[in-house]
């Protein structure tokens, strides 16, 4: 075997793949030990639909391996100071922050108000790096609805983590096929390489999340996803490389559950902004009584349906709208019939 074959770009990203999930998979893996040591665990309530206590906060693990990722290519001058501030510093506030809340359970109020404060520096460092320009909307009515917005994906992609492996094998699919697009379309090499990175983390902690999960990733993990989310999305559809269509396609089972889930909500409980377990992927989780069959499904439908649907937005640009309604119509119907309306919490 000649040397040479070790710096083809196939095979470094396999190397990059197995050093960043063998690194995940051995943080997980010692972190949880602590966790438990720690009493650092999810306890059943009425929202869970576990019956054992679970070691929580595992996400700190891909998310601060994400947040070196930043700071290296920024260090090699592969990101401007405007994107390490939102993608590092940011990325690691919102990773500390959740990770303070698995611990403590933070006030729902002030997990807002932070939840808010991460949001504005995301929009402050994007508008200094000129990403923000919308010509037909004033900057006074662009900034409360990207702030609206990045509050929402943080909350929504909260309200996922519901049953085993579903948040992570979540993220899995979009940062890999994330990845690929922008190969496709030879896109932003760094935010490939990030993507590529999240992916790869994520996996080493999805090992010990799949059903039957012997940890969860907590806020930890969700917060910062939902922030890092986020700010990519705001990052590449502004810079013209992904667009809004692409990631509804991307996000479209988790699109079509959380959104019709609320709306559902506020029509049928009173108190609809309260803690719940009313998603559709909670009831079939009860329903069938296993969490794998009900994740394995999602992954089927990321992989079969979605996956092909956001391929097609790149290639034929002109057929997004149409590819958006085909990609959220299955889990809507979905969500229609098992949703809120099966259930009281």
């Amino acid at each position: 075997m000649e040397l040479n074959i070790f710096f083809d770009p196939l095979w470094i990203g396999v190397i990059l793949f197995v050093c960043v999930f063998s690194i995940s998979w051995i943080g997980v893996f010692l972190y949880r030990k602590l966790a438990i040591r720690k009493d650092i665990l999810s306890n059943p309530n009425f929202r869970t639909l576990h019956e054992q206590p679970v070691p929580r906060g595992g996400g700190i693990i891909f998310s601060l391996i994400f947040v070196a990722s930043v700071f290296w290519l920024w260090l090699l001058n592969y990101l401007s100071n405007n994107l390490f501030l939102v993608l590092g510093v940011g990325g690691c506030a919102a990773t500390l922050f959740g990770f303070i809340d698995d611990v403590k359970d933070i006030r729902a109020s002030r997990k807002l108000a932070i939840q808010i404060f991460l949001s504005g520096w995301v929009l402050f460092w994007l508008n200094r790096e000129g990403l923000l320009q919308v010509d037909w909307l004033p900057l006074f009515v662009v900034m409360p609805l990207f702030l609206f917005f990045l509050v929402w994906v943080m909350n929504a992609y909260n309200f996922m983590d519901g049953v085993d492996g579903m948040a992570a094998s979540g993220a899995f699919f979009v940062t890999g096929t994330l990845t690929l697009l922008m190969l496709l379309i030879n896109g932003s090499f760094e935010l490939a390489v990030l993507f590529f990175v999240l992916m790869s983390s994520v996996g080493g902690f999805m090992v010990f999340n799949w059903p039957p999960a012997s940890i969860f990733m907590g806020d930890a993990g969700s917060i910062f996803l939902g922030y890092i989310f986020g700010s990519f999305i705001l990052i590449t559809v502004m810079n013209g490389e992904i667009s809004v269509w692409t990631w509804l396609i991307v996000f479209g089972y988790f699109f079509a559950d959380t959104t019709l889930t609320q709306i559902a909500r506020v029509i049928l409980v009173k108190k609809w902004y309260g803690g719940h377990r009313s998603h559709a992927y909670q009831n079939l989780a009860r329903i069938t009584g296993s969490h794998f069959k009900v994740t394995a499904g999602v992954v089927a439908y990321h992989v079969i349906w979605l996956l092909p649907l956001a391929f097609w937005t790149v290639l034929q640009s002109e057929m997004e709208i149409v590819a958006v309604i085909l990609a959220i119509l299955p889990s809507s119907v979905l969500t229609y019939k098992y949703g809120p309306s099966l259930s009281s919490l």
